[in-house]
């Protein structure tokens, strides 16, 4: 018995070691571990976004072109309503006035071409008398303002110089939300600074530049941006200029994270139009829109969720006139998709008057394609002349706007021009205030911008406006021409 027990044994260890052996000698390329998990590899990334971002190149590209920029203007009459100004509320913080004596102010530019033609916010040179340009190496000149355009807060000014640095338009339509951008200009006046940030929303309204005929459609980002910012350069990896920065959203005047830049599509257009026609030349669709929301989608059984909605048509309305009817709601505009007014404007005002455009509406489900010939804000496909917009905004020192129908019905008056904003002029002198609602002048009434350009033009020694506030308070000024 013990014999077979002592023959099974060995027999067992025998083969238990060759398997022993078998294994330890097997090739490991063929052995399998159920448990182990293949690499994983990412897929449809490009490389640079593996990369960590470099800015060195764009920061090098955009600093010599980025210009300093001081204003001095003269003693005024006296303190200028908070309302006056909304451009840069956000700068200064509220309640800001301007102070009697001199002033000084700084900004930052963009040089857009060798011979000297440079474009920054018209916030930092309105009403200045003297313009400073400080180039990157600290050379200084005199500048002169060709044109500015209160709409978009833009203005253009010259240079007598050579050879400069310049910065090239990109295209800011491309951008897209969460691309690294830069912003370039001198905060707090310290020299060609560079910030960086990601683009956070595109076509955003922050209602800064007084409603009406304002185009807001602003880049938000996250980079860095404080008072002596204004005017200068937003800039993505390749150095292309993308934008103009132009404000920021703060409670203590200083950045907290959010800035807004001009888009470089609508600023190319404005100084095109600056250089060749003296003012912007912008195409008009005639209707006021408003955005579509779960609430309007409620009220009007409409069948989009997104979209600009057409609430009513102005005076000499060019959509009216092709087939746009009232409750009908923009969704497209020349195949790009509109989700939201600012979107709308923005590519309507690259265009000018008598230009078409193809406009796609929703009509209670039905997609109709109406082709609009846009018009001008007098109503005709006319380009409109400069002299005309000199002599309400620069002898007055005011833009003006037709005051909207809400406050017609409050004030229960047919028409009027209200008074948008001020600066150091005629008007500031007179005593009128932001927000005064003219309805005559020299006793003839006043409905449009066009119709107060015309009567302001027949006049040689001076004249009376007469108009109310929204209060209901009626108001006469004498104003010298």
């Amino acid at each position: 018995m013990k014999k077979w027990f002592l023959l099974f044994s060995l027999v067992v260890l025998g083969s238990v070691g060759g398997a022993a052996v078998a294994i330890w000698y097997m090739p490991r390329s063929s052995m399998a571990f159920p448990n182990e998990q293949a690499p994983i590899h990412l897929a449809s990334f490009p490389d640079h976004i593996m990369e960590h971002p470099n800015f060195v190149a764009a920061s090098a590209l955009a600093t010599p072109a980025v210009v300093h920029i001081k204003t001095k203007q003269g003693g005024v009459a006296g303190a200028i309503e908070d309302e006056v100004m909304d451009p840069f509320r956000d700068f200064f913080g509220r309640g800001f006035q301007i102070p009697r004596g001199p002033q000084q102010g700084s900004g930052s530019g963009v040089i857009l071409t060798s011979d000297g033609y440079i474009v920054t916010n018209n916030h930092v040179v309105k009403g200045a008398d003297e313009i400073e340009v400080v180039l990157n190496d600290k050379r200084s000149f005199n500048a002169t303002v060709v044109g500015t355009d209160q709409n978009t807060d833009l203005a253009l000014l010259k240079i007598e110089a050579s050879g400069l640095n310049t910065l090239s338009f990109g295209n800011s339509d491309g951008l897209q939300v969460g691309e690294w951008v830069l912003a370039v200009g001198n905060p707090f006046n310290l020299n060609s600074t560079v910030t960086a940030g990601i683009v956070s929303a595109k076509g955003r309204n922050i209602n800064i530049l007084g409603g009406g005929s304002s185009i807001e459609a602003f880049i938000q980002t996250d980079a860095a941006v404080n008072p002596g910012n204004s005017g200068g350069a937003l800039v993505n990896v390749k150095g292309e200029l993308m934008g103009i920065n132009t404000a920021i959203a703060s409670q203590t005047g200083s950045y907290e994270g959010y800035s807004f830049a001009v888009p470089a599509n609508i600023v190319a257009k404005v100084v095109e139009d600056i250089k060749k026609y003296g003012t912007v030349q912008r195409g008009y669709l005639g209707v006021q829109i408003q955005d579509v929301d779960a609430a309007l989608v409620s009220r009007e059984n409409l069948k989009v969720n997104s979209g600009a909605y057409v609430a009513e048509h102005m005076e000499n309305s060019a959509a009216k006139d092709a087939g746009i009817r009232k409750g009908d709601v923009i969704v497209e505009i020349d195949d790009v998709r509109v989700t939201a007014t600012p979107l709308l404007m923005e590519a309507v005002s690259r265009k000018r008057p008598g230009e078409t455009v193809r406009v796609l509406v929703d009509r209670l489900g039905e997609k109709k394609t109406i082709n609009v010939v846009l018009r001008n804000a007098e109503g005709t496909t006319g380009l409109v002349k400069a002299e005309s917009e000199r002599t309400s905004a620069s002898a007055l020192g005011a833009t003006f706007e037709s005051a909207s129908r809400k406050e017609l019905e409050s004030l229960k008056i047919d028409q009027g021009v209200k008074v948008k904003a001020l600066s150091s002029g005629k008007l500031a002198q007179a005593g009128v205030r932001v927000g005064f609602i003219i309805t005559r002048v020299d006793k003839s009434p006043v409905g449009s911008p066009s119709e107060l350009s015309r009567l302001l033009s027949q006049s040689r020694d001076g004249i009376l406006l007469e108009g109310y506030y929204l209060n209901g308070t009626k108001a006469y000024y004498g104003v010298g021409m």
